[in-house]
């Protein structure tokens, strides 16, 4: 078969820079699809050899065909081809086989189209996935060093959209850091985990008994994957996990993008980006770019781990349709939620905190956030504490003027008890044993990492 030449690739070229995906883009693309299925075509043959079933002069023709095919084969191509049969495995192991003109015998030994086809989509997830994971991290230390210069940093902590109590920047931060931290371990484990899947046409090994099993744990250590334990054709835990994973990973980078969001807002103005974009129509906008398209990858997220979710209900032998459904969505999960990760720490890597900003916002209410303090001491004096600071709270009174507080307390008690950095709890301590935690994960090399 003559094999066309080369079309563009382009797919995701226009967006995948805005929502941070330009690195995966060719970890993810279709010529990577087709350097995985080869990979694992090559790898079978390299098995098939170890267990006397093909030569060194088949593993050395097929390698090499698998190289120029690499190199040459058109996807689009390659795409229309696979239509008739449902997936790309079946042309491709017959322009395989033609250019490397050894046996039949020796090329796609004993497996069937979705044992290369998953072995591929494991082997994508796994390289694409450690770039995920190092973006993840450099959100993870990127939030670390804000926690740690912002400590004592005090601001407004909010609930239900109101303000609350004094809280400090810090605290803020070490909650965003530790749910990435969590977030990357899981993803992590779930990478070292992604196994080979070889069992021929029924999930047997009928056609290389006695040794199937053995072959299937050689095909996975050549590929750097994970052993199977059985094959799983229709047992889709790898997938779930692992796309599960990449959920909980964007909702830990979506949290902090949406209060950089909020906080960046003209009335709050408590942060703004590095490089804050602008607008085509509105001079005077300073968008937080970064940290708007890291929400908005997140946010489509959650639509493709259902999905994936929705999917695991592969009948008997060999799914139709269910499996389909898996291909695009995995590697569309890889390619958002590391794009999110990304934007997320160019967002909080030049982030400006603005101390001045904090401290306005903090005492717009006169103080009335710390009225759960004044009404504590005040309970002291008389049993209507509750009501005479609610009272006051309400009508906009300061604290530190209402005669029914000023009465029992004093104005200069009042005013002490209104000084919201003598009522941050532990928020101090909060921040030290997240950073502790954070500094202990990022000094442990990650199984995910090569």
């Amino acid at each position: 078969m003559t094999v066309p030449a080369q079309s563009d690739n382009t797919r995701g070229a226009l967006f995948d820079p805005v929502f941070g995906a330009g690195d995966l883009a060719p970890l993810l693309s279709d010529r990577a699809w087709i350097a995985a299925l080869l990979d694992v075509e090559v790898a079978i043959t390299r098995a098939a050899e170890k267990h006397g079933r093909a030569t060194a002069a088949d593993v050395t023709a097929v390698a090499a065909a698998a190289g120029e095919l690499t190199r040459e084969l058109d996807p689009a191509e390659l795409g229309r081809l696979s239509a008739a049969g449902g997936n790309p495995v079946i042309p491709l192991v017959k322009i395989l086989r033609e250019r490397a003109q050894a046996p039949a015998a020796a090329v796609h030994v004993g497996a069937t189209s979705q044992d290369v086809l998953d072995t591929a989509l494991m082997l994508l997830a796994h390289k694409a996935g450690r770039l995920v994971v190092a973006e993840l991290r450099g959100a993870a230390e990127a939030t670390a060093r804000l926690a740690r210069r912002h400590r004592d940093t005090p601001m407004v902590a909010r609930t239900l959209g109101q303000q609350a109590l004094p809280t400090t920047f810090g605290a803020l931060a070490a909650t965003w850091l530790v749910a990435l931290d969590d977030a990357t371990a899981s993803l992590d484990r779930a990478l070292v985990s992604l196994p080979a899947q070889y069992g021929g046409a029924a999930g047997t090994l009928a056609a290389v008994h006695p040794d199937g099993l053995a072959f299937a744990d050689t095909l996975a250590d050549l590929l750097g994957l994970a052993r199977p334990l059985v094959p799983w054709h229709t047992a889709r835990t790898p997938v779930t996990g692992l796309a599960v994973a990449l959920g909980v990973a964007a909702g830990a980078v979506a949290k902090p993008a949406t209060d950089v969001v909020l906080m960046a807002a003209t009335e709050l103005g408590e942060v703004s980006e590095d490089a804050p974009g602008g607008s085509s129509a509105m001079p005077h906008k300073r968008n937080p770019v970064a940290a708007i398209t890291a929400r908005a990858a997140a946010r489509r997220v959650p639509g493709l781990v259902a999905t994936a979710l929705a999917s695991t209900d592969h009948e008997f032998a060999r799914a139709a349709g269910a499996w389909h459904a898996e291909w695009e969505t995995l590697t569309d999960l890889l390619r958002l939620t590391g794009g999110a990760a990304h934007q997320l720490s160019v967002s909080l890597t030049g982030l400006h905190v603005h101390a001045d900003a904090l401290t306005r916002n903090l005492e717009l209410t006169g103080g009335a956030i710390l009225a759960e303090k004044v009404a504590a001491a005040l309970s002291e004096h008389t049993d209507s504490a509750r009501e005479i600071v609610t009272a006051a709270a309400r009508a906009g009174t300061p604290l530190d003027r209402d005669p029914g507080i000023v009465e029992h307390l004093g104005a200069d008690r009042v005013r002490a008890l209104l000084d919201p950095t003598r009522y941050l709890g532990h928020a101090g301590d909060l921040v030290d044993r997240a950073l502790a935690h954070h500094d202990t994960t990022a000094d442990r090399p990650l199984g995910g990492q090569a």
